[in-house]
Order: structure tokens, then C-alpha cells, then sequence
């Protein structure tokens, strides 16, 4: 049976979805159903820490923020839809984009400090390079001697 798509998804996705008991997902008051899509990351292993790249495609570089807090390196992004008088007076179709704001959160170390972590943001990718965590020293065991 063929089934009427647009973009390549099913117009009868949301009855698929009727007989899941499951938890709503918060995250879709952002993006809608495409909140699984968001903030995919990537992390790679060099010598001497990560790079870590994360998409954020459609944001500006001034709606991203960076947090360092007890060893969580927090992103966070938020975005506001320009709304037009003319919006009142026009019939959407389909409406896939939205405004709202979310954020991932890493474990970076608790010695990590905001100038040790490098950012970029090119192309709707930022890129991060995180230094490895330097491992306290373990103390040399000294012995005491026994006298008798």
C-alpha cells in the first residue's frame, strides 16, 4: 500500500506513535519530532585531549553558550523565531521550525578551567578541543621503621 509522504516521512506518523505508553519526549517542544536530530556529537580521541564536534545547524555564533561549572563543560543554544504581523493573516502547511532553547552537558574534569578549552564555530559545527584530564600524582609510599 503506498503511503503519502512529504520530505520522506509519513504524513500517519503520529498514529505509528498511538499505542507507545511511553514518556513524552521533553525535547520535542523544540524541534518537534527532528529534537532527536539535535545537537549530534561527535568525540575523538587524540594524544593530548578530545575534539569534540557538535552540530548546531542555524544558529548564530552569539546564541551559543559555553558554561565551565564543577568540572561539567555545559552547551547550551537558544533560538527565537522572528514572528511578522503578516503570520496572523497566513495559513501555514507544514511548520517544522521552532524557537526554544537546549543544552548537553560533559564531564570535562574538576582541574578543567575556561582557557584550558578551545572553541570554534564554523558552518553550524562548533568544535571544542578539550585537554585530557592530568591525573593527580599518587603520593610514594614511605615506611617507617620499627625499632625493638
Amino acid at each position: 500500500m503506498l503511503m503519502p509522504s512529504i520530505f520522506g516521512e509519513s504524513l500517519f506518523d503520529d498514529f505509528d506513535n498511538l499505542m507507545n505508553f511511553s514518556f513524552p519526549d521533553v525535547d520535542k517542544t523544540l524541534y518537534g519530532k527532528h529534537a532527536k536530530n539535535m545537537m549530534k556529537t561527535d568525540v575523538k580521541e587524540k594524544d593530548n585531549g578530545y575534539e569534540v564536534a557538535i552540530d548546531l545547524p542555524g544558529f548564530k555564533k552569539d546564541e551559543l553558550h559555553l558554561e565551565l561549572n564543577d568540572g561539567y563543560l555545559t552547551i547550551s543554544a537558544e533560538k527565537g523565531l522572528d514572528k511578522d504581523e503578516k503570520d496572523k493573516n497566513d495559513k501555514y502547511i507544514r511548520r517544522e521550525r521552532y524557537a526554544g532553547s537546549m543544552s548537553r552537558s560533559f564531564y570535562v574534569g574538576e582541574n578543567m578551567k575556561e582557557e584550558d578549552i578551545h572553541a570554534k564555530y564554523e558552518n553550524g559545527i562548533l568544535t571544542l578541543d578539550v585537554p585530557k584530564e592530568q591525573k593527580k600524582a599518587v603520593p610514594e609510599k614511605r615506611y617507617i621503621a620499627i625499632e625493638g
